[in-house]
């Protein structure tokens, strides 16, 4: 498998032969300004909430490309009403597609689009490729029990976990977290953004290899094969 950061929280994924984009937030993100939305190809795009600053490039990557998107009800109901196929879920389901099964587990948070409409409630992704690593794609969540049931429930091969703290959990957070839901390696994300985001990079390597931890930051648009 292959995954590539587009800066934010936003990655493409490449499972086997099919590509799974989650919360595309490019064109907006001045720290994306490199990656080309343009030539991004997907098959299904994943949106743990409706929050701007993880939908921005859905409408646009899906109709130029034909993707799915799937999201909590409200969400696929949001890009339903634009033409899009959609598929919505809710917290504890499973989808099966062609990839592998997406889980859609809890996300301490909130949602509500631009707009300042209802969201329904945020989500995170525990996705069991057909071939491949399974891991968990965090979105926006604050530390909570809930991450427990993952790590009794799944064996990760990695998470990707938001560590830029203020709107999300914080790298400490985010380790305890790892802990829990069992993953040895985490892919951060949702750090740097914005002023309130910004982390030290050393000094969260550091943290991270004295807890025990193989932390990833990415560069925008760098790829990984895990």
């Amino acid at each position: 498998m292959q995954l590539t950061y587009l800066g934010h929280s936003a990655f493409l994924a490449t499972i086997g032969t099919t590509r799974v984009l989650f919360d595309p937030f490019i064109r907006p993100n001045a720290l994306a300004k490199d990656i080309d939305v343009d030539a991004i190809e997907a098959d299904y795009i994943l949106l743990s909430h409706a929050h701007g600053d993880h939908i921005a490039d859905a409408e646009e990557i899906a109709k130029r490309t034909g993707a799915t998107i799937l999201g909590i009800a409200e969400v696929a109901g949001y890009f339903g009403a634009k033409g899009i196929e959609v598929i919505g879920t809710n917290l504890g389901g499973k989808v099966a597609l062609p990839f592998g099964t997406v889980h859609c587990v809890a996300a301490a948070h909130s949602s509500s689009f631009p707009d300042g409409s209802y969201g329904g409630v945020p989500m995170g992704f525990v996705i069991t490729p057909t071939e491949g690593p399974t891991f968990y794609f965090a979105g926006d969540t604050a530390l909570t029990y809930d991450l427990k049931l993952i790590g009794e429930r799944y064996k990760l091969d990695f998470a990707l976990l938001p560590i830029g703290d203020h709107y999300t959990m914080g790298l400490t957070d985010a380790l305890v977290a790892a802990d829990w839901v069992g993953a040895q390696k985490i892919i951060g994300m949702h750090y740097d953004t914005f002023p309130p985001l910004v982390i030290d990079h050393a000094a969260a390597l550091a943290e991270a290899q004295a807890a025990g931890k193989e932390l990833h930051l990415l560069k925008i648009g760098e790829t990984i094969t895990l």
